[in-house]
This record gives C-alpha cells, structure tokens and sequence, in this order.
C-alpha cells in the first residue's frame, strides 16, 4: 500500500521502523544519523500511538525491498554517495549537502561535537572569537542550527559575521588549522584539516531561509550595504514562499503531507491566485474546500503571523529538499521533464 494512504510521514516510518528493531539496534543506528535527523526521528518515536498491523508490515516490507536494491560492495563509499547525490539533486544541491555529510575522509572531533551542542552554547564560543572564525563555524553548521544561533548574537557582530559567510568561497588548510585550534581551546583537540571548497552566498542564503521574517530583512540589508551585488546574489539564492508555485505536484503532494493545516491556511492569506491553485490543486476536493472555508472564517491575519506561516512552511521544504524527497524552484530555475 502507497505511503499516502497509510497516511505517515518519512520520519513516522523511520520510528517505526526502529521500533521494530529494538533497543540496541536502534542505539546503533542513530549513532550514524545526523543530529537533525536524530530531532526528528526522535519525536516520531515519543509520539507514534495507535499504530497498526498494517502500517508497520507495509514499512517493514518496504525496508526490505530497498535493502534488496543496494549494493553491499558501495555500502558506505564516499563515490556512491556522490553518484546518489547528483543523480537525486543535481550538481548545485549535491555539492551544498555533500559538502555538510562528506566534508573529507574524517569529521574533525571539535567540529562533531560542536555540531551536537545547543545554539547558544555554540553563540557563546562565537562571541569569543573573531567574526571571521564565526563566519566558519556557521558554514560549517547545518542550516537550521545556524539559523537558531544568528539572533543569538549581537545585531553588529551577527551583520558583519553573515557579510564574511556570503564572501567565504574556500576555507583553506590555514583557515581549518585556525579553527582547529579554537575547537580545541573550546572543546577538544581536532585533527588536521584539508582544504574545503564553500559556496559562501549559498550558505548565506540557506541560514537566512530559517530564520524570521523581520531577522532575514535586517541581514539582507546589512549584505547589501556591506556589498550590493552580494547581497543580491543570496537574495536570489533565497528560496521565498512564491516559488513554491514551480515546484512539481509530486513534491506538492509530499509537502502537504509534511506541513499543518493552520500554517498552510495562515500563509497562503494573501498570496496569489497562481500559488493558491497550486496548493488546492494537489489536495484532495474534502480537503481543499474544507482549507477555503477556513480561511474565509479566519478573517485577516497579521503579516508577521503570515510571513511565521510560510518561514515554517519554507523551513519543512527545505529540509525534504535536503533529504532528496522533493525538487524545489529558486528564482530563475528552470526544470524539464
């Protein structure tokens, strides 16, 4: 049975899944999960209730039909990763999430351990370093959690930080040797580094699409009146609610899944009809007049509320995006069949 009508999400089939496994299985594998990844199948866990025979057989039998797809030989090896990756997202998008799952033969252990501690224990060692190594750590960091840490420092040091995240485009054997020392100072000794190449504005662009609507404003003004052509370079790079509108009604499908009613109906207030239809389009007759008739008894909303709505939204988008399930439209992307 398709995963739609079993009506669960990715992250519900992986709690079960580990359910399923036990204790100690399950411990295992979440050493090898990324710490988003943990947040996320964790909460599945804790709140999965009235779970049915059906369901858990069908993820099962799922697991195991695409277990009998893989390669056992490329288990594990970084070029079958790579090959994955460009094939599922294209060279941009790959090279982004290759950077962050694959930044070399071996993660350093200052930077694995960062990775896992809160936001602001992670503002905390930035506040006490150059802006330049800030600027690094927050490369470095996945989106989400470095999005959490940016309204954590102070507006100055948060401005002149994601102008230097913007124009990084290598961090450079010195740089990561730099950094190590700090890791170490902070929170342990690290290995040598080797040279990383980074898209500095894309990164810029992938923080600022977590954060709040009037936090994004603030530093995309402050890049461009550190550098104008910059500035408009992440802001192009920026995935905004209206482009929702070029993404295909399979990936429309899995959002909806994946995104709650009131957001939806709070961020489409106001939108165009062309963005309107296309969320309507891909959902059920029921389910569509229900969300029309919702928003008509909502009466107006405030655009901060509006503008929350669709960051949430954005922000649950982008990591489908990451984990290879949908195809999201920038600014002047073009997609063929």
């Amino acid at each position: 049975m398709a995963e739609k009508e079993l009506n669960i999400t990715g992250s519900q089939r992986a709690a079960i899944l580990m359910l399923g496994l036990g204790e100690s299985l399950a411990a295992e594998l979440m050493k090898h999960m990324e710490p988003s990844e943990v947040e996320r199948v964790g909460k599945a866990m804790a709140s999965l209730s009235g779970v049915s025979d059906e369901q858990v057989a069908e993820v099962l039998s799922s697991f195991h039909e695409q277990l009998g797809n893989v390669n056992p030989i490329g288990v594990g090896a970084s070029a079958f990763t790579e090959r994955v990756m460009l094939e599922a997202l294209g060279e941009e998008k790959a090279r982004n999430v290759l950077f962050k799952v694959m930044p070399g033969e071996k993660h350093t252990k200052g930077m694995d351990a960062l990775r896992w501690m809160p936001a602001i224990s992670v503002a905390n060692i930035i506040r006490e370093e150059h802006p330049q190594i800030g600027a690094m750590i927050l490369t470095l960091l996945e989106d989400v959690l470095a999005g959490q840490v940016l309204p954590l420092l102070d507006e100055d040091l948060r401005k002149d930080i994601m102008l230097r995240v913007a124009r990084l485009d290598k961090l450079d054997p010195a740089a990561m040797d730099e950094l190590d020392q700090v890791l170490e100072h902070h929170i342990g000794a690290a290995p040598k580094a080797i040279a990383r190449d980074v898209h500095g504005a894309k990164t810029a662009a992938d923080i600022l699409n977590t954060i709040d609507a009037k936090l994004e404003s603030e530093m995309l003004d402050a890049l461009k009146s550190g550098d104008e052509a910059l500035g408009e370079e992440v802001s192009d790079l920026m995935l905004v609610f209206e482009h929702l509108r070029n993404v295909d009604d399979r990936s429309m499908q899995r959002l909806i899944r994946e995104i709650s009613t009131d957001d939806l109906m709070i961020a489409l207030k106001g939108s165009d009809p062309e963005l309107m239809d296309k969320f309507l389009d891909n959902m059920s007759s029921r389910a569509a007049d229900m969300l029309v008739e919702d928003m008509e008894a909502k009466g107006p909303v405030k655009l901060a509320e509006m503008s929350e709505a669709q960051k949430k939204i954005l922000v649950v988008a982008k990591q489908l995006e990451q984990d290879g399930e949908i195809r999201l439209g920038r600014k002047n992307d073009d997609f063929v069949s």
